[in-house]
């Protein structure tokens, strides 16, 4: 069963699952739950061939069966799951997902445990923004091709931009809760600007010092005849700037109580009164359906340009200031697995096998050392409930996974912050060009997991 976002990688998964449970058993048989948590709670299922197998194998998105966002957390839910587990006569299900998923994976298993029913229940981390990891989940599948493509997008707008020398790019990219896509993009092509949403939040910085930051750097290099430039942003940036954080809440309380924004604090009113007319219009009309404001439709790319340009405006800056934005997000969710996605996804389905046939329910399938060749990875479960938190969501205190964010004194941030004050000025760009998704020499891995592998020997 896929679940949440679709990933590089995760048809591969179930090729590895199926060929290892017909080595295992030739009888053994393999199903797929369609359109993901809710098809299990529905009972709708296809079964799972060879000639399904080949025909996806190595080919990206999730359609072959679909997926879903509904999360397995009421009684009901629990309930239905159980009882679909006795009427398919399941021995196993395996979950393909994020961090959410293998939370739901691991309630699940304690659920059935609970009630005597025997159903083994393994989870498989999936995440494009990288946030599913550990001591021992050394990466998620997804990130590393996710972030090639992208890579390779961001390499050929710097070479594009030192060719023209007349335009600034403003780049948002996947990753909300953590910056770990943008970091790597960052050493993968070396922008003049980044910004990583951790690091904005552990220095308290406001709106306006990021302004001050993108717009100084337009000044400098304006200096040396460069109005030109790549300043990369994380998605959920402003989530982490403490006074639009608080201009949000704010906006919530006023908005839900009828009112207009003239009732905001004076602090927030002020800060919301500064912001392009369009950015006031998504805070204000893109709402969920519980009356919040929509912070991922944000277009935060759009919204730094636009400050900068009234900035650049009061400094009475006299160079030119050619700004263009851009969202690079779905265009990496569904690419052909890279060369490392492949190999790995399709042994982690191995992995799964193993643990199934081992008996180990609520445990997540792993393989560490990914920076050897594959006849050095170690297969390893990891127990899913050694890795729940107790964390607030909607005003409960929950059993979720926790997140994992980009720490500043991890080697990949710190082989960044070595290197961006020389990026800022000069024109370090670098382009990774195509990805690898075949070959038999081994697989390039991403920067990040090269210098966290290296951190730790």
């Amino acid at each position: 069963m896929f679940s949440g976002g679709p990933a590089p990688g995760g048809h591969n998964v179930v090729a590895g699952l199926y060929h290892a449970l017909k080595e295992l058993n030739p009888n053994n048989s393999l199903s797929g739950y369609l359109g993901g948590p809710q098809g299990l709670l529905d009972g709708k299922f296809i079964e799972i061939t060879s000639s399904l197998v080949d025909d996806f194998f190595n080919l990206g998105g999730f359609h072959m069966l679909g997926s879903g966002r509904t999360k397995i957390e009421t009684d009901e839910d629990f309930q239905k799951a159980m009882q679909v587990c006795n009427n398919h006569r399941l021995n196993a299900l395996v979950f393909v997902g994020g961090d959410d998923t293998n939370t739901n994976a691991a309630l699940l298993d304690e659920y059935l445990k609970k009630h005597g029913q025997h159903c083994v229940i393994i989870g498989v981390p999936k995440t494009i923004d990288g946030d599913l990891k550990s001591s021992e989940i050394e990466i998620s599948f997804g990130f590393d091709t996710a972030c090639k493509v992208y890579s390779e997008m961001i390499g050929n707008i710097c070479f594009d931009a030192v060719s023209s020398r007349k335009y600034w790019h403003f780049i948002k990219l996947m990753g909300r809760k953590a910056s770990h896509v943008t970091l790597e993009c960052a050493l993968q092509t070396h922008p003049n600007l980044t910004f990583i949403s951790e690091e904005v939040e552990e220095k308290n910085e406001s709106l306006s010092d990021i302004i001050s930051t993108v717009a100084d750097t337009v000044m400098k290099r304006a200096q040396d005849g460069k109005n030109y430039g790549v300043c990369l942003i994380p998605e959920g940036l402003i989530e982490f700037v403490p006074e639009f954080k608080s201009l949000i809440t704010a906006l919530n309380r006023v908005l839900a109580e009828g009112r207009s924004t003239e009732h905001l604090p004076s602090g927030q009113k002020e800060l919301f009164d500064t912001l392009p007319d369009a950015i006031q219009c998504q805070l204000l009309q893109d709402r969920d359906p519980h009356g919040n404001v929509q912070v991922s439709k944000i277009e935060t790319e759009k919204l730094v340009y636009e400050m900068v340009d009234q900035e650049l405006k009061k400094r009475a800056f006299k160079g030119k200031f050619n700004p263009i934005a851009h969202f690079f997000g779905y265009e990496g969710r569904c690419s052909h697995p890279s060369l490392f996605d492949g190999v790995y996804c399709y042994n982690l389905g191995y992995v799964s096998a193993a643990l199934i046939q081992n008996e180990k329910s609520g445990y997540m399938a792993g393989i560490k050392n990914l920076d050897q060749s594959v006849e050095k990875w170690q297969p390893i479960g990891v127990k899913i409930s050694k890795m729940l938190i107790d964390e607030e969501r909607k005003g409960k205190i929950k059993k979720v996974i926790e997140k994992a964010v980009v720490k500043l004194k991890d080697p990949a941030f710190e082989e960044f912050k070595k290197s961006r004050a020389d990026w800022q000025i000069h024109d370090c760009y670098q382009s990774p060009g195509p990805i690898q998704f075949e070959g038999t020499k081994k697989a390039a891995i991403t920067k990040t997991l090269a210098l966290e592998r290296a951190g730790q020997k």
